[in-house]
């Protein structure tokens, strides 16, 4: 297993192209998307797992150790996430396949279910950072929406514990100053040719045992984020619970007025509308406000983006598209039909996006 993780790790750009071309090869395999689908959906969904297992491998390579940097986490979430993620569209269909198109919805409840208690773990493990990509990459940003930064140990010269102090002004902190001391000492010790002396040893020591202290970082709690950033972080906190339980909501409504109900997805979308609103509520300054502005890093504004894109996934499900969608895509290939090669290329287009739509688990968005 080691000499495979040294291997991805040192070709992960091969791997990552392997990977793109087998995952797009899924697509063409046959009855993808006809009654007896379950082969082709094992095929695609042990490649996705691969794939899985190995962006864990290169994400968890070891990395030199950064002064202020959070413990990875114990239990590896986002490659348990990208399995369930994978495992559900095998689930899908093997469930309508022996229990029908009624049935399936109560297999799809349990898996999201199972998803929205990781994600929620994940949430409290990280602090709670904004999750990205549903919790499949880690957030691992050190200024991330400015809670974790402002909970560095660190002293003033007065010698009062600051948040972020020590982290800004490293070389303010007496803790920083006697570790380059002994550094120093360790140096001059090492290029003295001096057998092993006592002092040194005892110098080694104590560097060793000062470096977990200066490098610990506290993670905030629920009641830290709602002290510190009073109704923003609690408007932050109920947009990412609602951006992780929607899912779980819409399945359970599909269960209980069925896909062609507008009641599933209308309530989708407003719980949808409503996380993103407060999202964009809480990183927008008001003019005249006195609270602090949460601080997003480049890859949650770039998850925010991605949340408003998966708006376009409301023209996929059904009623919607039954109603309205479909005949658009339908009265389109009519008319790129009699243009050779495009004619073909869009007939194969359409029928493509109408097989994905049948399956819950291409357009959850989840």
């Amino acid at each position: 297993m080691e000499a495979y993780k040294r291997w991805v790790r040192q070709n992960k750009e091969f791997v990552h192209s392997l990977e793109s071309l087998a995952n797009g090869l899924t697509w063409l395999l046959p009855e993808r998307f006809s009654e007896s689908e379950i082969g082709p959906e094992a095929v695609t969904t042990i490649l996705g797992i691969i794939t899985a297992f190995n962006e864990h491998i290169i994400d968890t390579a070891p990395k030199q150790s950064i002064t202020g940097s959070v413990e990875p986490y114990s239990f590896p979430y986002p490659l348990c996430l990208s399995a369930l993620k994978d495992l559900e569209t095998l689930v899908e269909v093997v469930a309508q396949h022996y229990y029908g198109d009624d049935k399936k919805w109560n297999f799809l409840a349990v898996t999201e279910a199972t998803k929205a208690l990781v994600r929620l773990s994940l949430f409290r493990k990280s602090g709670y950072k904004m999750l990205l990509q549903g919790g499949e990459t880690p957030n691992d940003e050190e200024l991330s929406d400015g809670f974790t930064s402002q909970h560095h140990i660190g002293l003033k010269p007065d010698g009062h514990q600051r948040s972020g102090y020590m982290k800004i002004n490293p070389g303010a902190n007496p803790m920083n100053l006697e570790r380059r001391a002994l550094s120093a000492l360790v140096r001059f010790g090492e290029k003295a040719k001096v057998s092993d002396p006592v002092w040194l040893r005892r110098v080694q020591h104590q560097q060793a045992t000062m470096e977990p202290t200066t490098s610990r970082v506290d993670r905030p709690t629920l009641l830290t984020v709602l002290s510190e950033r009073g109704l923003r972080g609690a408007l932050f906190l109920i947009g990412e619970i609602l951006f992780i339980s929607r899912p779980l909501i819409y399945v359970l409504f599909i269960r209980k007025y069925g896909i062609r109900s507008w009641n599933p997805w209308f309530l989708s979308l407003a719980i949808d509308c409503i996380g993103n609103s407060f999202l964009s509520l809480v990183t927008t300054s008001v003019a005249g406000g006195k609270e602090q502005m949460f601080h997003l890093s480049a890859p949650e504004k770039d998850e925010v983006k991605r949340r408003k894109l998966l708006f376009v996934l409301y023209l996929m499900r059904d009623p919607f598209f039954s109603k309205y969608t479909r005949q658009r895509l339908e009265s389109t290939e009519k008319v790129l039909e009699p243009i050779p090669v495009i004619g073909f290329l869009t007939a194969k287009l359409v029928e493509l996006m109408i097989g994905a739509q049948t399956r819950y688990t291409y357009m959850s968005g989840s």
